[in-house]
């Protein structure tokens, strides 16, 4: 497959993903620049995000984009999560949101040290994706490795795991 057609296919991708969503996206109004300029309406799309992005930099830095990416897409996941009857993904969704509690209470305990990591934010982002992508699902390894061992001595010293275990055996 050529550089050219994987360009087509992906404009295509996208035009079907915009088209699906009308109001979201403000499809009608890109449809008018395309059929007014001619260009696909893709390009001024791209060219929106784009200058989003950049205006979110330039406002907030990296951090407000790491905090929205992290942060939105899970929420709409965790909203249909609640209204879907499958506890998968309740528990999925439950799972990522200790993860971002407990690294947010960490990168509060430790922002002075956090500013002098370069590209910090880059690589948070990239962890939340990482914690989140329905490929991967590291909150629920990072839950399982790091969270809940460091976690369980403090629950049991407090008596939670002692009610939840006699529920278990009535």
């Amino acid at each position: 497959m050529t550089a050219s057609s994987e360009v087509a296919t992906t404009i295509k991708k996208v035009d079907v993903f915009l088209s699906k969503y009308p109001n979201l996206f403000q499809y009608e109004k890109f449809k008018n620049i395309e059929k007014k300029t001619g260009y696909s309406k893709v390009y001024f799309f791209g060219t929106f995000v784009c200058l989003f992005g950049g205006l979110l930099y330039v406002l907030g830095g990296s951090k407000l984009i790491s905090d929205l990416v992290s942060f939105i897409y899970p929420a709409y996941m965790s909203f249909k999560a609640v209204d879907s009857a499958d506890p998968t993904d309740d528990t999925q969704w439950l799972t990522y949101w200790v993860v971002f509690a407990f690294v947010s209470i960490i990168e509060s305990c430790a922002s002075f040290f956090i500013e002098y990591i370069p590209m910090y934010f880059f690589f948070k982002l990239g962890f939340f994706i990482w914690c989140y992508h329905p490929k991967f699902l590291g909150a629920g390894l990072i839950y399982t490795q790091v969270i809940k061992p460091f976690l369980v001595p403090y629950v049991k010293a407090f008596g939670t795991s002692r009610v939840h275990e006699e529920k278990k055996t009535e």
